[in-house]
């Protein structure tokens, strides 16, 4: 195969494909989502939650169940929820009409006044150890969605499903992104069906773990989304096939599945990251879960979604996130880091402060983070700061996006007949 400037052709075609395709163009910005757990008992009713998320501008979050207490508070408050199919409900649900029941029980009831978006089936099914729930993951889907066919609720309510980051053989470079071998079969009628619902993959990504395994190998700036503090681009990390720039560890971990769906015939799929966030306490083998890296982490996260940023492999198109979680859960099992992901105690005080009603200037210096407990001093203005980008802006961005994917698929074409010799 040819090669331009040490660059094989193929990943000149690919990374032009990607940029130029229908999925690098903005779409409506939304504010932040926010995972709303709820294994302790001691958590704040329902109603407090929602006064909690009204003070906050909060207007999305993701249950892991159909809790129906929630479900009512939560009615007519304008905030989008995601609910959940428990992973024990799956062997049940493979049955279209066990599937109809649970949606006419579990949804209809609550449905439009509650802004139910997106059924989750299962959380990290793939990566589990139960072979049978891993087979019934897309049936269930395809049985859920012709029930919301069925009751008319489908073009309002996606079905998607949550994976682990594991559901992948290789993420570095980005360019590298592959699905494991013995996932491959089961991916592809995954794929195929949330292609043809337009529901998006949803991946969990944590920086933290990664950084925890490997702390010295893996600089805690780029882990934290602290770019301010890397001494340069080079402190980042360059993909060497496509040339781009990753300043932060999540936007890797994305660009890497979005590449693993393209090499499944899926690159035009939007990947959406289901959860992310960093502890606030862990255990003496738990390196970095510190409530200043917390802090550093998710203020840095917030600061990035309120200016609507995606990827580099997909600059225009604002990466969808959903950060967890709302409180500390007492009741998780684990080591200690599970039960301390919260930006909020039980008691409704923050665990942090990051600024949700007052969010930094993107020109302000980031913390400094924490490999220990140090004390981090960050500053934070009074000023409130919503946390949506500027339409005017995304319209902008998306004009010129269009035209730029235009001409670089153009030049792609060009380049390809040149090198492979073969006339236009």
């Amino acid at each position: 195969m040819a090669t331009f400037f040490g660059i094989n052709i193929t990943h000149i075609v690919l990374l032009f494909y990607l940029f130029s395709s229908d999925f690098g163009l903005v779409r409506r910005a939304e504010s932040l989502g926010i995972n709303y757990g709820q294994v302790g008992n001691n958590l704040p009713t329902p109603d407090k939650v929602l006064a909690l998320f009204t003070s906050l501008r909060i207007t999305k979050t993701r249950i892991y169940d159909t809790n129906p207490q929630i479900l009512t508070a939560f009615a007519n408050s304008n905030i989008d929820l995601i609910v959940t199919v428990e992973n024990e409900m799956l062997a049940v649900l493979v049955d279209p009409q066990q599937a109809l029941n649970w949606v006419e029980t579990r949804i209809k009831p609550y449905f439009p006044a509650t802004k139910i978006s997106t059924i989750a089936v299962g959380n990290e099914i793939f990566t589990g150890d139960d072979a049978t729930q891993i087979q019934n993951v897309v049936p269930v889907m395809i049985n859920i969605h012709e029930a919301l066919v069925q009751l008319g609720m489908d073009s309002a309510i996606k079905v998607s499903t949550a994976n682990s980051l594991a559901v992948l053989l290789s993420s570095y470079p980005p360019s590298a992104g592959s699905f494991m071998p013995e996932l491959t079969e089961i991916m592809r009628p995954l794929l195929q069906f949330l292609n043809n619902t337009g529901s998006p993959f949803w991946i969990n990504a944590y920086p933290y773990f990664a950084y925890k395994d490997a702390p010295t190998k893996i600089p805690l700036d780029y882990a934290l989304f602290n770019s301010n503090n890397l001494a340069s681009t080079s402190s980042g990390m360059v993909d060497p096939y496509t040339k781009l720039h990753y300043d932060n560890m999540l936007y890797a971990m994305v660009d890497a599945v979005i590449f693993a769906l393209y090499r499944l015939g899926y690159g035009g799929l939007e990947v959406q990251v289901s959860e992310t966030g960093w502890p606030s306490k862990g255990d003496p083998d738990e390196v970095g879960a510190t409530i200043e890296n917390a802090q550093v982490y998710n203020k840095n996260l917030l600061r990035r979604q309120s200016r609507g940023e995606g990827t580099p492999l997909r600059p225009n198109q604002r990466l969808e996130i959903y950060l967890f979680a709302l409180f500390n859960e007492n009741m998780k099992p684990g080591q200690t880091s599970e039960r301390n992901y919260g930006l909020y105690q039980p008691d409704l005080t923050m665990t942090y402060n990051v600024g949700l009603s007052a969010l930094s200037s993107p020109t302000s210096s980031s913390s400094s983070p924490s490999s220990s407990s140090q004390t981090t001093t960050s500053s934070t203005t009074t000023a409130s700061v919503s946390l949506t980008s500027s339409s005017t802006s995304l319209r902008k961005a998306a004009t010129s996006g269009y035209s730029l994917g235009y001409w670089m698929t153009s030049v792609c074409v060009l380049i390809f007949y040149i090198l492979e010799r073969r006339p236009l």
